[in-house]
């Protein structure tokens, strides 16, 4: 329609991620890229540098909504964050470039008035397409860079993204009989991107979006493909609300799926740890010693467990009030967290009892962590002061079964605090 406007246009992305991530003050750097683009198209240095403060506002526009709105840097991170994206980023601010910049060229005589209808929704479907495709893959592969996988899991993306490329070649190749009729082939990538978007997360989504819009502007601009009408112009715009449309139902779908698995952690997180101590749960706890009596004999060094009792924690409540027993007992479990191994299983057994189940452990070397525990409960700072009673249960010696085991742990605490309550009173008497 005009040299100025074209139905893509990657750098409104582009620039909205930088404000995003550098803040407002980037800026000059926007307007300065955005001169040289336009000045390098047609037009004059004035018309340009008009349509450059467009093509900037748009960006300032949309990073102050985003942020005020829509999250800021972290936009894809909740489901409703990325709906308000996709309004401010693909409707609001691209319309506020396409208004200034088709205003310039129709005041400027570089394009007739009546030209003003047309030429703005290529305008402004460029910019939205460039910042609902490009920004969001700027912003999740700059908060997350690290790729770490396995290599299952590597290769089921590679191979994913490998069949998108294949099923976007024959909906838009040339070599492809389906591509040269105007039948909807385009559905045929669907299924492989929202698989990696169900799948996978915000990064892969992306990368595979622009994979398929890639080779589906290629082709198009070609004349390939479902989408080829008599203008190169109204073909693309075509393409592009398919692809604005992939794009952001494909981001829907990772962020659906991404914030369903962070609630099922944290479910699952909920389900075996105590909320107070932060150590693990009863359930948990029980798990720990069925699987350390079930693994195989032959392989097992033997396993022991230490059970803790805080002293006179009633005591404490009645006197002190429950907040500082609560915090009694987080001072406990400071300390055990602090002075087991990570595949200990140290966890808060109910009330004012604890455990800890130690694999690989004999009765000497458990004696040894029971005692360290006792002196650093002793020596933890906090008031009011806190001491605990230990006992030790040893696998299979005192007890084959998880009942038997915590059974014998119990009585050696417990003859420990009977001994505890006769030196006080010699003391005291």
């Amino acid at each position: 329609m005009n040299p100025s406007a074209t139905a893509v246009w990657a750098p409104s992305g582009i620039s909205l991620a930088a404000l995003l991530l550098w803040g407002s003050d980037a800026w000059p750097a926007v307007y300065i890229g955005a001169f040289a683009a336009n000045i390098a198209t047609a037009g004059t240095v004035l018309t340009s540098l008009a349509i450059a403060a467009g093509n900037t506002l748009e960006a300032v526009v949309g990073a102050y909504l985003v942020n005020r709105f829509a999250g800021g840097r972290d936009a894809f991170a909740r489901l409703r964050y990325v709906l308000r994206f996709a309004v401010i980023a693909g409707v609001v601010a691209p319309a506020v470039s396409a208004t200034i910049g088709v205003s310039t060229l129709v005041a400027a005589g570089m394009a007739a008035r009546r030209d003003f209808a047309p030429i703005w929704p290529v305008w402004w479907m460029g910019d939205a397409i460039g910042a609902l495709t490009i920004a969001p893959a700027i912003l999740v592969w700059v908060r997350e860079p690290r790729i770490v996988w396995r290599w299952k899991r590597a290769a089921e993306v590679g191979l994913l993204l490998a069949a998108l490329i294949a099923m976007a070649f024959v909906a838009f190749g040339s070599s492809s009989l389906l591509a040269v009729a105007h039948d909807p082939v385009d559905f045929l990538c669907t299924p492989f991107l929202v698989w990696v978007a169900y799948r996978f997360g915000p990064r892969e989504t992306t990368l595979g979006t622009i994979l398929l819009a890639g080779i589906a502007i290629w082709g198009t601009r070609h004349g390939h493909g479902p989408f080829v009408r008599r203008t190169t112009n109204a073909s693309l715009l075509l393409l592009e609300s398919y692809v604005g449309v992939m794009s952001v139902m494909c981001l829907l779908v990772t962020t659906l799926a991404t914030e369903r698995r962070r609630a099922e952690d944290r479910w699952r997180h909920q389900a075996v740890v105590d909320p107070l101590t932060g150590l693990a749960n009863y359930r948990h706890l029980m798990d720990a010693l069925r699987i350390e009596i079930a693994r195989d004999p032959r392989a097992r060094g033997g396993f022991a467990m230490v059970f803790v009792d805080v002293d006179g924690l009633k005591r404490i409540n009645d006197t002190h009030g429950h907040v500082a027993g609560s915090g009694a007992l987080q001072r406990v479990a400071r300390v055990l967290a602090d002075s087991t191994r990570e595949l200990d299983t140290a966890a808060r057994y109910g009330g004012d009892e604890f455990a800890v189940v130690l694999p690989e452990t004999d009765e000497a070397t458990a004696g040894q962590i029971a005692e360290r525990i006792r002196s650093a409960v002793e020596r933890a700072p906090g008031v009011p002061p806190v001491t605990v009673s230990v006992g030790v249960g040893v696998f299979p010696r005192d007890g084959a079964t998880v009942e038997a085991l915590i059974g014998a742990a119990d009585r050696v605490l417990y003859q420990a605090k009977a001994r505890l309550r006769v030196d006080a009173s010699g003391a005291s008497g």
